[in-house]
């Protein structure tokens, strides 16, 4: 059983329907699926967001089943893999793909699975590899390390959301003083989560910020990432955003003039960094060493989102739910119609 986008548009255009069980191929498990996040980047896809790129990656052609992060139990063990065994409860991220984890069952590469920790949930673990990954690869365009990272000053926008509250966590356990802006809802969560300081984004604008960072992070809004590129300080290790326009732009002008408009535009931004600092559009993409991390921080992570979970047959209300950015984590349950 899967959420199948058979059309791209609205959440109408998800259907639930009976799949074949896929079969693991060499390097492979195939994963009884009991939760699934969905995140902004599911509902972006389901509306046709990024098909262009996607498509040369076989990710974007209909029927589509969306959904990057899932825990649940290996059920199926392909040939060359030695790490699991039928009965083992992992989690983890797969690469975009036309066969996503909002399903019964998901086909995933063994390289891409964990195991899951005692005492945290497979709902709760559905919440973290996706966005986790995606802000390992942001502190590492943006030079931020274990070894260049303590005692610096890090600028985080949007640090309520689930890239930003991930963020703030990690460059705590760095050593990094951390300043993040938020909106009215997401301020106490972000002095929960560790920052050191939170200001309020409606009354605070970042230009009023001072150039004293050594690194900035954009979790927010393309429309504020050269504000944040000025508040660098002259010896500043860089900056990195994962909200650039990279695939709209491909969307928009096809691939190869959409690929030289954001190369155009990102050559703008880095031009606005200090001498000898990074510029990083930052996209999603398993590693290994971020793998490693994620299972240090899934065991010891003290602050855990609020989740809202869905019910398979409910996977239209789930996408509602991520649009119009209600309270809670979207989690799919995909093995309970």
């Amino acid at each position: 059983m899967a959420a199948v986008v058979e059309r791209f548009g609205g959440a109408g255009a998800l259907r639930v329907r009976e799949t074949a069980p896929p079969r693991p191929g060499r390097g492979q498990v195939v994963v009884r699926v009991a939760a699934a996040s969905i995140n902004p980047i599911d509902v972006r896809r389901r509306a046709g967001y990024g098909r262009k790129l996607f498509g040369l990656m076989g990710a974007a052609r209909l029927p589509l089943v969306l959904g990057n992060d899932f825990a649940g139990t290996v059920c199926a063990v392909g040939p060359g893999v030695t790490a699991w065994r039928e009965g083992d409860a992992v989690f983890g991220a797969k690469p975009p793909s036309r066969h996503g984890s909002h399903a019964s069952h998901v086909t995933v590469d063994a390289r891409h699975v964990l195991a899951q920790p005692a005492r945290v949930t497979p709902v709760q673990l559905a919440t973290l590899p996706y966005n986790f990954l995606t802000v390992c690869r942001a502190l590492d365009g943006a030079g931020l390390t274990r070894a260049s990272a303590p005692g610096r000053q890090v600028l985080v926008h949007g640090g309520s959301g689930g890239l930003g509250m991930i963020a703030i966590a990690l460059l705590k356990q760095l050593g990094a003083h951390v300043t993040t802006t938020a909106g009215e809802h997401g301020l106490a969560a972000c002095r929960a989560a560790g920052a050191d300081l939170v200001l309020d984004r409606r009354l605070l604008p970042l230009e009023a910020l001072p150039r004293r960072f050594a690194a900035t992070l954009n979790f927010a809004h393309w429309h504020d990432d050269a504000a944040l590129v000025a508040r660098l300080a002259p010896d500043a290790l860089g900056h990195a955003t994962t909200v650039h326009p990279l695939l709209a732009q491909i969307d928009r002008y096809g691939l190869a003039g959409g690929a030289l408009a954001a190369l155009a535009g990102k050559r703008r931004g880095a031009a606005g960094v200090p001498r000898g600092a990074r510029y990083a559009w930052t996209v999603f993409r398993p590693d290994d060493g971020a793998l490693d991390w994620l299972a240090e921080y899934a065991v010891a992570r003290k602050v855990a989102p609020t989740l809202q979970a869905f019910r398979m047959g409910e996977v239209a209300a789930a996408h509602v739910h991520v649009e119009e950015r209600r309270l809670g984590r979207a989690v799919l349950l995909p093995n309970n119609f």
